[in-house]
């Protein structure tokens, strides 16, 4: 996540600067071909030009809206968990049962469930980062690999902090190990949540109606795991991402055929002004693209993506300070701007 006000020209040049080496070279051949030639038959009335441009931000701005839902629905997924951990959090801590008397057996339980909960948020993250083959680190070719090293550097900036995250404070080896036989990691930890409540209730800790609630605010992270794994598991429907770009394409093709006949009316030499002209109209097109492009899969662990490392240390630190834990780790801190 990008936690800078404003967008340098260096920043918008590395999202998107790789395909001025393409609209450059398109927007000087077509001119340079009309200049030396003289073919006034290559141009094209602006009036259809204009309505192709028109149509085509209309379906891109329907794109981006839709992948804006997408972005916005994950980041109020993780909002959501970041309350149903603190609400789970304060409730085992406080919630006893009536003359219950606190044994070191049941405040292990206790400790357990909290350990426990910091290891699934972090699993479920794990999970949430693998690549899809829909997703842009998962492309082929030159794209693939230029997304594939912007990720890979961004998480090498967080190298410490991600070094410091041992699972084996909270969890020991052999239970996960034992974990690891399952398909889903993040749903058998919660399912262990289960099992620790009742083992409070078999040991007289809390009474029942302390269990159903405490056992309502588990089921909430079953409803928050879903919806992420919808997202993720369940791509922006390809046939509008995917005409969405071929349309932009389109309209970037026809644009030097249409600014050439307009600039040609002003003088011969007036027709090299189409190249910055067109440049620029073709890149704000090609941005307005990418933009939305970007925002489909909000679980990539690219820049514009959910902090989730982020969000789970808030929850780890707000949990152990809860339980009285005195080795608290630090906040994960933006690097160049970047919070992951």
């Amino acid at each position: 996540m990008l936690v800078k006000k404003h967008l340098s020209l260096k920043d918008i040049f590395k999202f998107a600067g790789q395909h001025l080496l393409w609209l450059f070279p398109w927007m000087l051949s077509v001119t340079a071909l009309y200049y030396f030639t003289h073919w006034k038959f290559i141009t094209i009335p602006w009036l259809p030009i204009s309505l192709v441009g028109t149509a085509v931000a209309f379906y891109v701005g329907f794109k981006n809206n839709q992948s804006y839902d997408r972005l916005w629905e994950a980041r109020k997924i993780w909002g959501a968990m970041v309350n149903n951990s603190r609400k789970l959090g304060t409730m085992v801590k406080n919630m006893k049962a009536e003359n219950a008397k606190a044994t070191e057996n049941t405040d292990k339980i206790r400790k357990k469930i909290i350990y426990n909960h910091i290891v699934y948020l972090y699993q479920f993250r794990e999970q949430l980062l693998k690549p899809m083959k829909w997703e842009h680190v998962s492309l082929y070719g030159m794209f693939g690999f230029y997304n594939q090293k912007r990720r890979d550097k961004l998480f090498n900036n967080f190298e410490k902090e991600l070094k410091e995250i041992h699972c084996s404070r909270y969890i020991t080896h052999e239970e996960m190990e034992d974990l690891k036989i399952y398909n889903n990691i993040s749903t058998q930890l919660l399912d262990r949540q289960t099992k620790l409540l009742q083992t409070l209730v078999d040991e007289s800790a809390i009474n029942c109606m302390q269990q159903i609630e405490l056992q309502s605010v588990i089921n909430n992270f079953y409803d928050d795991q879903g919806r992420a794994e919808r997202i993720k598991n369940f791509p922006f429907p390809r046939k509008f991402a995917s005409f969405s770009f071929v349309f932009v394409c389109i309209f970037v093709f026809l644009l030097p055929f249409g600014i050439i006949g307009e600039f040609a009316k002003l003088g011969d030499d007036m027709v090299w002004m189409s190249v910055p002209v067109g440049v620029i109209v073709g890149f704000i097109y090609v941005v307005m693209e990418l933009i939305g492009d970007y925002s489909e899969n909000p679980f990539e662990g690219l820049q514009n993506d959910i902090p989730m490392l982020s969000i789970c240390r808030t929850i780890e630190i707000d949990l152990l300070q809860m339980m009285g834990e005195k080795d608290i780790p630090e906040p994960i801190q933006p690097k160049d701007n970047i919070l992951l």
